[in-house]
């Protein structure tokens, strides 16, 4: 499941819970692509997600070049053990902030 969260301050909280899979493809981006550029900060909650295959990795580079690429400031939160061991292998600390 995903829920999204546009705060005042130019930020946007997307929580993902459950298999962060291709089945959530369309939530994920919708998520983001509906809110439009006044976005400058995005943070992806990972606390509920106790699943990510390469098609979440897709999604993750999807939204980094939607954001502005090297530009973007995108912040991966609270990565379950099995999570944040997919996203170490990817080596995903080095485009995205993570913790």
């Amino acid at each position: 499941m995903v829920t999204s969260e546009v705060c005042g301050d130019g930020q946007l909280k997307i929580g993902v819970s459950g298999r962060f899979d291709f089945r959530v493809y369309d939530a994920f981006r919708n998520a983001y692509a509906e809110v439009g550029e006044s976005v400058k900060k995005y943070v992806i909650d990972l606390a509920g997600a106790d699943y990510m295959d390469s098609s979440a990795l897709g999604m993750l580079l999807l939204l980094r070049e939607y954001a502005g690429g090297d530009n973007a400031e995108i912040h991966l939160v609270s990565p379950s053990a099995e999570v944040r061991n997919v996203l170490d292998i990817a080596n995903f600390g080095k485009l995205f902030t993570i913790n």
